[in-house]
């Protein structure tokens, strides 16, 4: 199953500061939810673990993270994470890219991330998988944007876990389109 999501924040802070927070990946994983690095291996390779619940199902993946590319004159970054399953059901993949740009006083910060799951995710199916990606992504950039403006999340928890009304929202959405949509295609084929 794969999403692709584009984002782009406006940081109130100047690029050279906000481009070492993108860099410097002990400080950026607070801002992934669920996230926290396990060992670093050498100056473009980190292993960690992803956590996340889905309603009843939970999840922790056991991966790899790699610094692809590094641009420092062009604020550019690659970067590509590889996960397991750690009960064997599944794995998902990241390609994350991401550009800063000069805005006045501020700093833009755009980034697409394609996500691919496999395994008893995927079985969620892609609209799913799509709205979690998007609200994981929204809090990365809430996250993100509050720890290079110096502001931290109010509690540690808020920062370090996905926001679990929220993705017991999506999945009822999900599931509630789906009825309709497919009742809807019922009629539609029927006529």
């Amino acid at each position: 199953m794969k999403s692709t999501i584009e984002k782009k924040i406006l940081v109130n802070q100047t690029i050279n500061k906000t481009w070492a927070l993108l860099n410097d990946p002990s400080k950026i994983v607070s801002c992934v939810p669920g996230a926290q690095l396990t060992e670093k291996i050498d100056e473009n390779n980190y292993k960690g673990i992803v956590s996340m619940k889905f309603g009843p199902v939970a999840v922790k993946y056991n991966g790899q993270v790699k610094f692809e590319k590094r641009d420092n004159e062009n604020h550019e970054l690659v970067l590509n994470g590889k996960g397991l399953d750690d009960k064997g059901k599944g794995s998902a993949d990241m390609l994350l890219h991401a550009k800063l740009n000069e805005n006045n006083a501020q700093t833009e910060f755009q980034y697409s991330m394609e996500v691919n799951i496999s395994g008893m995710l995927a079985q969620f199916g892609s609209r799913l998988i799509t709205d979690v990606s998007n609200q994981v992504a929204d809090q990365f950039s809430r996250n993100f944007k509050n720890k290079a403006e110096g502001l931290e999340a109010s509690t540690p928890e808020e920062a370090e876990s996905l926001n679990a009304l929220s993705m017991a929202g999506s999945i009822l959405k999900s599931k509630i389109g789906g009825l309709f949509g497919g009742k809807k295609e019922e009629e539609e084929t029927k006529s």
